[in-house]
């Protein structure tokens, strides 16, 4: 990212400032809403009318359908969030605000009205476009430039997002499946509560990330944000484009998690463990717990790498990361084959093993571990200062237009069957990822440069915060 550095001392914890761990459980809190909320939607809205735990009755295709378009709608609402903050807010006061529309839209939710049901989705919607790229843009913030730590850092906040990921798939999946989708939705309203009520808390160690670069003093910058973009500054810009189709292509398969292979959890799959069925909701969190168990890992072993001088450049490690994802729908392609020749779930006989959906998610979690939050480090290397929050939102955007495309999927199942979805998603997601691979090293000269000095910065010098104090905002 094109920024300008300024000295100031931030207090650090495990090596990382701590102002990245106040971003981590409010990340945390707001994913534990978000993916709580997503756990129960689809039930909810296939559960019949007349049942102990009554939704709305609809179709397969019908909740698949608004689900895609829900999920497309919050990440896409990124961009015009982005640039209110570029514009007008500054991250910080983005978050914020984003954080209390969020807490309005899933208390909003919990009222058994379908008037409230819609204006709750509309109000979540409005609260992640406004938190969500700016409280990803921050962290980026926090380390300067060409600091290697800016990726490991990622991963950790990362954690923070699938930590609240996973308990929410356990706790609101299980209060809203078996005591009512309603307490579920409400319970997402308190843990977002919890994180909003963090982050004002922890204003302290943000003090110079997030803020309005619009009123900042410094001529250097002010002259950043208005001057037109450089080629250096716009070849990046193409980079970023051209890897978003990655992102597309990546969630447009990875998203079936909330969706196909929710509902494939709860009708296909034979989820009797010693006389108990196992919630098909909890299947929900197994990305999550392995994310909380490998993340550290898996960055470990690409900062090893970077440091060896052996390739891991971060478009490198994203066409790997679709790859490897790609590689676990085949188990899925096996789970239904083992369903069509088995027949329907009865007791404990007939359907699919569980063990295909739990290997499934551990390829899908080692893959997005290589592209997720590769990615979002690697929008704050290359975004242009000016448009830094705008190019957070717009790869946003490209997910929620992934997760659209996981909800036309989803739909085609109904007539194609899962067994030709899930491998076509497979073939497909290895094949794109081959000719990426092949493009690699004509793209990355694109970057000019921006991951060719990166180290690790320890020193009391090298780690001060790359962006500019501006403690007015």
């Amino acid at each position: 990212m094109a920024a300008v550095s300024t000295p100031m001392k931030q207090k650090e914890l495990f090596g990382h400032p701590v102002g990245l761990f106040v971003l981590f459980f409010t990340e945390m809190w707001e994913r534990f809403s978000y993916y709580g909320m997503r756990a129960i939607l689809v039930l909810y809205l296939v559960a019949e009318t007349q049942s102990s735990n009554p939704g709305l009755g609809w179709t397969n295709g019908e909740a698949l359908a608004l689900y895609g378009w829900y999920t497309m709608l919050v990440y896409v609402a990124s961009i015009p969030g982005g640039w209110i903050a570029d514009k007008f807010l500054g991250q910080k006061k983005s978050v914020l605000y984003g954080g209390i529309l969020l807490v309005a839209g899933h208390g909003v939710l919990s009222i058994e009205e379908m008037w409230a049901f819609y204006t709750g989705l509309g109000l979540i919607i409005a609260g992640v476009g406004m938190l969500k790229p700016n409280i990803s843009t921050m962290v980026g913030g926090l380390y300067k430039q060409g600091d290697i730590r800016r990726d490991k850092g990622f991963t950790i906040f990362y954690i923070g997002i699938n930590v609240g990921a996973f308990l929410s798939s356990l706790i609101v999946g299980y209060v809203g499946e078996v005591h009512g989708w309603h307490y579920g939705f409400g319970l997402a309203a308190i843990g977002m509560t919890l994180g909003l009520i963090q982050y004002l808390l922890g204003q302290k160690h943000l003090k110079y990330v997030g803020n309005n670069t619009n009123q900042s003093e410094n001529e250097e910058e002010k002259a950043a944000m208005k001057r037109p973009l450089n080629k250096v500054e716009k070849d990046r810009v193409v980079v970023l484009f051209i890897s978003f189709l990655l992102v597309i292509v990546f969630w447009g398969a990875f998203e079936q998690a909330g969706g196909l292979m929710n509902i494939y959890a709860s009708e296909k799959t034979n989820r009797m463990l010693m006389g108990w069925e196992v919630p098909a909701t909890w299947f929900q969190s197994l990305n999550a717990m392995f994310i909380i168990f490998l993340g550290t890992a898996v960055a470990a072993y690409w900062a090893s790498r970077k440091l060896k001088g052996k390739v891991s450049t971060s478009l490198f490690k994203m066409i790997i990361g679709l790859i490897i994802m790609g590689t676990g729908f085949f188990f899925m392609t096996a789970a239904a084959a083992q369903y069509n020749a088995n027949g329907p779930v009865v007791g404990s006989e007939g359907g699919s093993a569980m063990y295909w959906l739990v290997l499934a998610y551990l390829f899908h979690t080692v893959g997005e571990l290589c592209i997720s939050p590769v990615a979002l480090s690697y929008i704050t290397k290359l975004a242009p200062l000016k448009y830094a929050s705008l190019m957070m939102g717009v790869y946003f955007a490209m997910t929620g237009f992934g997760n659209k495309l996981a909800g036309l999927l989803g739909e085609a199942s109904e007539s194609l069957g899962e067994y030709t979805i899930f491998t076509g998603i497979a073939v497909f997601c290895v094949l794109f990822g081959v000719l990426v691979m092949v493009f690699r090293k004509k793209l990355e000269k694109l970057t000019h440069g921006a991951e060719d000095n990166e180290r690790d910065m320890v020193d009391d010098e090298l780690t001060e915060g790359f962006e500019l104090a501006d403690d007015k905002a």
